[in-house]
């Protein structure tokens, strides 16, 4: 079964304080959820039209999983808590076998 991945780009952040609590919860939420950090606010090397800006990559055993995670009521209270504070291109993508 492919695995699933959320992909975060951040293209700005206004408010350090509310991202530095989202990640505390977030990174719970995610934990709890079967999901696992890959990468997340290391260097980045951009090409084309990319973004090098703060990335993160979450691994979960699926892809229903990575969805699943999202909706929880733990990170729906993450996602409240970041409020306004950046922007950013969320995604969640199917692996490969």
């Amino acid at each position: 079964m492919p695995k699933g991945y959320w992909v975060s780009v951040y293209r700005t952040v206004s408010d350090p304080e509310k991202l530095a609590a989202y990640s505390e919860l977030a990174g719970a939420a995610v934990k709890a959820a079967g999901g696992r950090t890959l990468a997340r606010g290391g260097r980045v090397a951009a090409y084309d039209a990319g973004i090098a800006e703060r990335t993160v990559l979450i691994e979960f055993d699926s892809f229903e999983q990575a969805v699943a995670a999202r909706e929880t009521a733990a990170y729906q209270e993450a996602l409240a808590v970041l409020a306004d504070a950046v922007e950013r291109d969320f995604r969640i993508v199917e692996g490969t076998d």
